[in-house]
């Protein structure tokens, strides 16, 4: 059912670095934002594939982590994602596609869930590092988001939203990370 896939899909920033996710899944998960709506169906985004320690270790100091967690740099050694898709934009079939990119990483990330995986979808990146490291033409494509995906390693849990407002997540003494939701009633105008 799309409301338990949707409810199981959070926002994961630990793995099982070790579990490695097959190029044919990464494919799979391509596959699905393919056939996704694309503004004036230019589709102009294009995709970048790692699952090699190589290359995730190549994108892995191109990201950030987490703004809400100040006192956290990124998962660890071991804890760190088996794999990335980039998300790129041809820039000879259109520009600036950022509702195309939120279609397809949300469906890409669905898609990741419903496999077994997580992810984590990141804009906090340095793309210019990233297009070198990997070598992407800039020229000919923008770097729009990273996708950070593996076998997920922590407990993500949603709660209401407090009393006062505030949305940001958090971590306990566990390390279960919350993710405050506002209630339907909130959001509906």
């Amino acid at each position: 059912m799309l409301k338990e896939l949707v409810t199981k899909c959070r926002t994961f920033r630990r793995f099982y670095e070790a579990e490695t996710i097959s190029m044919d899944d990464l494919k799979d998960l391509v596959d699905l934002a393919r056939l996704t709506a694309s503004t004036a169906n230019s589709q102009a985004l294009k995709y970048r594939l790692c699952n090699t320690p190589e290359e995730t270790s190549k994108v892995y100091p191109t990201l950030s982590w987490a703004g809400a967690l100040p006192d956290w740099d990124g998962p660890k050694e071991g804890e760190r994602p088996s794999a990335y898709i980039i998300i790129l934009c041809d820039l000879s079939l259109g520009k600036n596609k950022l509702y195309d990119d939120g279609i397809a990483a949300q469906t890409i990330m669905l898609g990741a869930v419903e496999k077994g995986y997580g992810g984590c979808m990141l804009a906090s990146v340095q793309r210019n590092h990233l297009a070198e490291a990997l070598s992407i033409d800039t020229s000919r494509y923008s770097v729009d988001l990273v996708l950070a995906l593996g076998k997920p390693k922590e407990e993500v849990v949603m709660v209401p939203v407090k009393a006062n407002g505030d949305t940001h997540y958090y971590r306990d003494e566990n390390q279960v990370h919350y993710v405050p939701k506002r209630a339907l009633d909130d959001i509906i105008i």
